[in-house]
């Protein structure tokens, strides 16, 4: 094991996430979240940063230039990783660290960083691009009779009009 590989593997145990490790130089870690209920992120060595790379949603179904324009809008306030889309337009978190600025400080910052923008942009990010399949959805849980309690993450796309009781 490098010694780099040894700060990542430190940081990641001090911060008690879990992770794997699928080959050599690589660490693939799972950041609980909030509203998104997971952030699995990749922490890659690579010649000469430390590559950061979180899946964050697919492509949007609709409301593309709404979508795109408040991703680029976030980018820039953004420390240590940005929005990016990958050939088929799914959207990921990015990023890259020297190799003289990886720490398990600078680490467990990042891994924040994806975290809290992962999180706190995950439910705006399905009002901008995914609102029609949600509610779509909410009107097939509805029909099925599911309880007020399964359908409470659905509710703000829902019908105003509508009462889910």
């Amino acid at each position: 094991m490098s010694d780099l590989e040894g700060v990542i593997e430190g940081a990641l145990k001090a911060a008690d996430l879990a992770y794997e490790r699928p080959r050599p130089g690589a660490f693939l870690v799972k950041l609980p979240g909030q509203h998104k209920l997971a952030t699995m992120t990749w922490l890659v060595l690579g010649d000469q940063a430390l590559n950061v790379e979180a899946f964050f949603c697919r492509q949007p179904d609709e409301n593309h230039a709404d979508f795109y324009r408040w991703l680029l809008s976030k980018n820039g306030s953004m420390y240590g990783v940005h929005f990016a889309l990958d050939p088929e337009g799914d959207v990921y978190l990015v990023g890259r660290v020297p190799f003289d600025a990886v720490t398990e400080t600078e680490i467990d910052r990042v891994l924040g960083c994806v975290l809290t923008y992962s999180d706190e942009s995950f439910d705006r990010a399905l009002e901008l691009g995914f609102a029609s399949s949600i509610r779509r959805e909410w009107e097939w849980r509805v029909k099925r009779g599911e309880s007020l309690a399964n359908l409470q993450a659905f509710a703000r796309f829902a019908d105003p009009a509508r009462d889910p009781a």
